[in-house]
């Protein structure tokens, strides 16, 4: 999805680990060669303004923690970065979802939602 200078991504940097960790599932599941992935992969991290985690206030991380406590602890990052910058969480993970939804959390966005209103913005 091309939405430079429509939407603003950020991430931390455990976006980058993950990505390096699960190289091999991301190779067996796309079919692609892993020059192409590598190539996806810079095209996507380009466009995302990182943020490092030990930049982010402890307060964030522990409703981040109390967010996740229940699902995945490592989304934890990700929760703690959305509340510092007062963002939407854009995560496709339907545990995930569900878990926040359950703790009242919503301030989160789908992939279908933000190719919908990408589509509207044009």
């Amino acid at each position: 999805m091309n939405s430079h200078g429509i939407f603003e991504f950020h991430s931390c940097d455990t976006l980058r680990t993950e990505l390096i960790e699960h190289k091999a599932k991301l190779l067996e599941i796309s079919g692609i060669s892993e020059e192409q992935l590598d190539q996806s992969i810079y095209q996507i991290t380009d466009q995302i303004i990182f943020t490092s985690e030990a930049l982010i206030p402890f307060e964030f991380w522990l409703k981040g923690a109390n967010l996740v406590r229940d699902t995945d602890m490592n989304d934890i990052a990700f929760l703690a970065l959305t509340g510092l910058l007062g963002a939407k969480l854009w995560t496709g993970d339907k545990e995930l979802l569900k878990g926040l939804v359950k703790k009242g959390f919503r301030d989160f966005t789908t992939t279908e939602e933000l190719y919908q209103l990408r589509i509207l913005l044009e």
